[in-house]
């Protein structure tokens, strides 16, 4: 079953520029921390979405964020070191996790708020190494069967690639030092820091690319 959503723009603001800037698609930074590298098979653990957002002179900004911790879904794998990697503490009496479809209906809901304020038709994910996230998006969304999903469904933004063209590193730390955005590696490997500094440092080379003349739409 085809569960992608497009918004109806028919009543949106169609004329807002960011409209115009990706063919009407709207970036929604995604970030996931996970039991394992295995989108099948091991655990979501948390997940945080960005919205991003353009002013006036046509640059892009950071809008919304949503972050939710995940409870494991039934018979999901685990890794000791992946747990290690991230410092997520399953048993954390403040852990507060929700299931995975509640997470994704309460991102969905946003996000679609966010593509008819911007008069778009559809999001696309904005990931650090953005497979990584998409394929455990997607895996989700297919368990839950998730309703008007408004993501593309294969397409996406990849961050490390940007910012390989644009600074030379491809790690997150790296890349925000080089684009002078404050990084705290004790922050890192959390699913909302790591969107929040992924969604800064993709406003930041958008917005560098028409600073210098590589975007003339606005």
């Amino acid at each position: 079953m085809d569960n992608t959503f497009t918004e109806d723009t028919s009543t949106s603001k169609q004329h807002h520029p960011m409209s115009q800037r990706f063919r009407g698609y709207l970036p929604v930074v995604i970030d996931v921390e996970t039991g394992g590298f295995n989108a099948a098979t091991d655990a979501l653990l948390e997940i945080a979405a960005t919205t991003i957002s353009m002013d006036d002179d046509g640059l892009l900004y950071p809008e919304h964020s949503y972050f939710y911790r995940i409870e494991p879904f039934e018979g999901a794998n685990i890794e000791a070191s992946a747990l290690e990697f991230t410092g997520i503490k399953l048993d954390h009496p403040l852990r507060a996790a929700v299931k995975e479809d509640i997470a994704l209906t309460e991102i969905f809901r946003g996000v679609r708020k966010s593509l008819k304020a911007n008069g778009c038709k559809r999001a696309i994910l904005v990931g650090h190494n953005s497979s990584f996230d998409l394929n455990f998006l997607n895996a989700a969304i297919v368990r839950t069967d998730a309703k008007r999903n408004p993501f593309h469904p294969f397409s996406s933004f990849d961050t490390a690639t940007l910012a390989g063209l644009a600074y030379g590193q491809t790690v997150l730390a790296k890349a925000c030092e080089a684009a002078r955005i404050d990084f705290d590696q004790k922050e890192a490997h959390s699913a909302r820091y790591d969107t929040e500094k992924t969604a800064e440092l993709f406003c930041n080379i958008v917005n560098r690319w028409k600073e210098i003349g590589g975007w003339h739409g606005f």
